[in-house]
């Protein structure tokens, strides 16, 4: 349940379309809970059930650390709590628990890309590739309001790109991606221009130098997120170099999230699209 979805139901109960028990076992079976205390406790997590009355975000549940089957416990807890009309979002499922996921709800969406392996990983396993950790969505997605454009450096930064663009869509807003525009071809970045102008908010992905988003909140003057991603060789120190070069940009306009911080990015760039969009329609 969301603020929409609240406001509707205490307004039907105001005009005598639904009744105040009815109305209340509602509420106990979704977001409040039996007690009202707003999450339910499984034993190996308390599950937040309010949120989405509190922010209107989709429920989420951070896969790294979690075994498929706390994961998938946490996901059917939020189900239940959300109803079917709201989606669930995964981030950072590795290939176990995305198995388990589409085993349960075989209508989920995966994201295609996933976090470069390591060299323990292709050294031990010719599969390493196939199995990265991935973005999940379950759910039907919302009715987009407002249009994120999310842009990727490079194809090696796909994977924090596509946990971005997942989750700005979980989040209710529309998305488009630019992929494969990094500084080493400033021509490739000028073609995707009229698409960088139709955004209400862009989230710009970019490893290395991190010098991408200083171009392009240079070219256009839509809102901007850079992330900064752990790609690059020795003395990007996992993602540091792009960090201090994206904090240190001379193109003003420009907020910075956390190294590979696709989702922070994406849900903060869903909020400002619905907004934008939402005041054009009430002008």
């Amino acid at each position: 349940m969301d603020p929409e979805s609240l406001r509707n139901l205490l307004k039907a109960v105001s005009t005598g379309q639904v009744d105040p028990e009815a109305a209340a076992a509602e509420l106990a079976a979704g977001p409040l809970g039996a007690d009202g205390s707003g999450f339910r406790d499984l034993g190996y997590a308390r599950v937040d059930t309010h949120r989405g009355i509190r922010t209107g975000d989709p429920e989420v549940v951070f896969g790294a650390g979690k075994t498929a089957t706390e994961t998938v416990g946490i996901v059917e807890a939020l189900r239940r709590a959300s109803g079917v009309t709201r989606p669930t979002l995964v981030t950072r499922a590795d290939h176990v628990t995305v198995a388990a996921l589409r085993e349960r709800w075989p209508d989920a969406q995966v994201s295609s890309g996933a976090e470069p392996p390591t060299t323990n990983q292709l050294a031990g396993s010719p599969l390493a590739g196939d199995r990265r950790p991935a973005t999940v969505v379950v759910g039907p997605l919302p009715e987009p309001r407002g249009l994120v454009v999310v842009v990727a450096a490079g194809t090696s930064d796909a994977p924090v790109a596509e946990e971005a663009a997942m989750t700005a869509a979980a989040a209710g807003a529309g998305v488009e991606m630019v992929r494969d525009v990094g500084v080493a071809g400033l021509h490739r970045v000028l073609a995707a221009r009229p698409a960088l102008e139709r955004a209400d908010c862009l989230v710009v992905v970019a490893g290395m130098e991190g010098a991408l988003p200083s171009v392009i909140g240079g070219l256009v003057g839509t809102p901007l997120v850079a992330v900064p991603t752990s790609v690059g060789y020795g003395a990007s120190f996992g993602g540091l170099s792009a960090l201090l070069g994206m904090l240190t940009s001379c193109a003003p306009g420009i907020v910075v999230c956390n190294i590979d911080n696709g989702f922070g990015a994406g849900l903060f760039a869903a909020r400002v699209a619905r907004l934008a969009r939402s005041e054009s329609t009430h002008r």
